[in-house]
C-alpha cells in the first residue's frame, strides 16, 4: 500500500467517522427509543450497525480494496470524536431545521390540496346530487299535479259522459236493447270459455310437468 493509498485511507476513514457519528444521531432522532418495544428497538439497531459496517467497509474497499489495518479504527475514532466535539450542534441543529421545513413543506402541500383540489371536488359532487335532488322533486311535484288535473278533467267530462249515456240507452228502443244486451251477454260468455279453457291446459300442463 502506497503513502497516497495510506493517506487517502485516513482522510476518508476519519470523513466516515463523522458520517457514522452524523448518521447515529439521525437514527436516534427518528427512532423515538421509549416509545418503542424493545424487540423493535433491538431489530432497528441491529440493522442500524449492519448497514453502518457495510458502508464503512465498501467505502474501504473503493479506497485500497478493503485492506484492514489498525490505523483504521484509529482514524474512525479521531472521525467520531471530530463529529462529537466539533460537528455534533451544528449537525443537530441542521437536521431540526430540516425536519421542520419538510414537516411545513407537508402541512403546506395538504392545505393546498385541501382547498384547491379535495374541497372543490366534494363541493361540486355535492352541488350536482343537490341539484339533481331539487329537479327529481320539482319533477315529482309536477308530475302529481298533472295527474290531479287529469283527474279533475276526467271527472268534469265523465260524469256528464255517464249520464248523456244513460240517457241515450233509456232512449234506446227495448229491441236494440235486449239485441245489445244478447250481445253482450254472449261476447262475455265466450270470454268465460276462452278463460276456462286457458286454466285447464294451463292445469294439464302443470300436471305433465310434475
Amino acid at each position: 500500500m502506497t503513502l497516497s493509498t495510506q493517506f487517502l485511507t485516513m482522510l476518508s476513514m476519519i470523513g466516515m467517522g463523522s458520517l457514522f457519528g452524523a448518521m447515529f444521531d439521525t437514527y436516534q432522532r427518528f427512532l423515538n427509543r421509549p416509545k418503542q418495544k424493545a424487540w423493535i428497538v433491538f431489530i432497528n439497531d441491529l440493522l442500524f450497525w449492519v448497514i453502518q459496517a457495510l458502508i464503512i467497509f465498501y467505502t474501504l474497499f473503493l479506497v485500497n480494496n478493503g485492506e484492514l489495518r489498525f490505523y483504521i479504527f484509529i482514524a474512525l475514532l479521531c472521525g467520531f470524536a471530530a463529529y462529537q466535539g466539533l460537528f455534533k450542534g451544528i449537525y443537530l441543529r441542521f437536521l431540526e431545521a430540516l425536519i421542520r421545513s419538510i414537516i411545513g413543506l407537508y402541512r403546506f402541500l395538504k392545505k393546498t390540496f385541501l382547498f384547491l383540489i379535495y374541497k372543490p371536488i366534494v363541493g361540486l359532487i355535492q352541488l350536482i346530487i343537490m341539484i339533481i335532488l331539487t329537479l327529481g322533486r320539482g319533477l315529482f311535484t309536477l308530475v302529481k299535479f298533472v295527474l290531479k288535473v287529469l283527474l279533475w278533467v276526467l271527472k268534469i267530462f265523465f260524469v256528464p259522459l255517464q249520464k248523456i249515456l244513460l240517457l241515450f240507452w233509456k232512449l234506446l228502443p227495448k229491441v236494440i236493447k235486449k239485441s245489445v244486451e244478447k250481445l253482450y251477454n254472449k261476447t262475455a260468455g265466450n270470454l268465460m270459455k276462452i278463460r276456462n279453457y286457458i286454466y285447464k291446459w294451463i292445469d294439464k300442463w302443470k300436471k305433465r310437468n310434475e
